[in-house]
């Protein structure tokens, strides 16, 4: 059981420091961000959360099942500390779309309203 453990939290791990690379990387454009990426994000959470609850780390747990039970809690503290961030930056794009679209709706609505009177 600790090698599944162990491999769960390898993958884990690698996922969640996956998704915090590919979030931080397009924060310049949130719109690349899917909801399907946070319902990814949150499965890899439960999975790692899962696999401790069901083999909770002692002092007789090999160390590279404790080592990564640790990278698991310090992912977790690295996205504690980034998603406000990453929360600001999905709301700054949802104004931004807004008004662009608002800016096409008006655009569309003059260019209808210029053809009225031709």
């Amino acid at each position: 059981m600790t090698v599944d453990t162990l491999t769960t939290l390898r993958n884990v791990n690698n996922s969640l420091r996956s998704a915090m690379f590919r979030f931080r990387s397009d924060q310049k454009n949130c719109s690349t961000i899917t909801a399907q990426n946070f319902a990814g994000l949150l499965s890899e959470i439960l999975s790692g959360a899962e696999c401790l609850r069901l083999q909770p780390i002692h002092s007789d747990t090999p160390e590279l099942v404790r080592q990564a039970a640790l990278d698991y809690r310090g992912n977790l503290e690295k996205l504690r500390d980034f998603l406000p961030e990453l929360h600001s930056n999905l709301l700054a794009e949802k104004s931004r779309l807004e008004a662009a679209q608002a800016h096409v709706s008006a655009a569309a609505a003059w260019a209808r309203s210029s053809t009225k009177t031709l």
